[in-house]
């Protein structure tokens, strides 16, 4: 992806005046029973124990094939890792938890799979895929220039990383950055003056209540909100549904990406790039040809 990107910055069909990011849940290759809680998880140790134990132990039925005994055994090996995984994540969740709070679980078919809110309302075993679209207001190509998966449900604060990302990728920062108001992070916003990359994010309901004068508020937030109140912040803000929700259709409808069908986020990772790829070679074929 990195190096279609530079082809593009060399040809001079690629620009980061304006960028777009947005946030998409889709769901994670795992059911919602699969989560379990450490009690259980520990039940479910013992069992796959006992399992692979009697798989091991019928390695000589001649009813079935060398072959057969094989992908058994590799089965029974794979259920007992993947319950492994399960117990350490519910173990490093549980750390992070009051004892108010409802007990940690995980899931025995995706460890790093989580709950999540997703677009209709519902509640379902997810990852939260972050892009960063590049184009104009006017229209034309769409280029995807940063994508970060995490099975973090929430948007806030991932702008910061997604800068980093941007910058690796191209070695430049935007200059205009779009964002709904889920991605309103205050130390991203500060971070964002400091690198001069001028953010253009709605401002939450709940922020929108006029700044009392002793209010003890970092100037980078003062200045956002007041930007945001400005006609031209506005207009160029619309630009962001046509920049970043094409790429979200696409990845659903186009690339297929509507559930995913591996496990684990470096595996979920790998499935968005190639999505990534697929799109911008499709948004610039002509320009790369040429």
């Amino acid at each position: 992806m990195t190096d279609i990107l530079a082809a593009l910055l060399h040809k001079g069909v690629l620009s980061l005046a304006l960028v777009a990011q947005d946030g998409i849940r889709i769901r994670a290759a795992a059911t919602a029973p699969s989560f379990r809680g450490i009690e259980s998880l520990l039940e479910c140790r013992e069992q796959a124990a006992l399992h692979l134990k009697a798989t091991l132990a019928n390695a000589d039925d001649p009813e079935l094939t060398q072959m057969q005994h094989s992908a058994r055994a590799a089965a029974a090996r794979d259920f007992q890792r993947r319950v492994e995984e399960a117990i350490s994540t519910v173990t490093e969740l549980q750390k992070a938890r009051s004892p108010s709070d409802k007990p940690a679980r995980a899931s025995t078919t995706d460890a790093e799979a989580r709950v999540m809110k997703m677009a209709d309302g519902g509640f379902r075993p997810g990852f939260n895929v972050q892009m960063a679209t590049a184009g104009s207001p006017l229209g034309g190509a769409r280029t995807l220039v940063g994508v970060r998966v995490t099975n973090v449900g929430s948007d806030m604060g991932s702008i910061t990383p997604m800068l980093d990302e941007i910058e690796r990728r191209t070695g430049a920062l935007p200059t205009v950055l779009l964002a709904d108001a889920n991605h309103a992070h205050h130390a991203c916003i500060r971070t964002a003056a400091e690198q001069n990359v001028e953010l253009l994010v709605a401002v939450p309901k709940r922020s929108r209540k006029p700044i009392s004068s002793n209010a003890d508020i970092h100037p980078a937030i003062v200045a956002w909100r007041a930007r945001m109140e400005t006609g031209e912040a506005q207009t160029l803000y619309r630009a962001r549904a046509s920049l970043c929700e094409l790429s979200n259709a696409h990845l659903r409808t186009h690339h297929g990406v509507n559930e995913f069908l591996v496990r684990g986020l470096a595996k979920v990772t790998c499935v968005v790039l190639l999505a990534a790829i697929t799109s911008n070679l499709l948004q610039h074929a002509a320009a790369l040809l040429a």
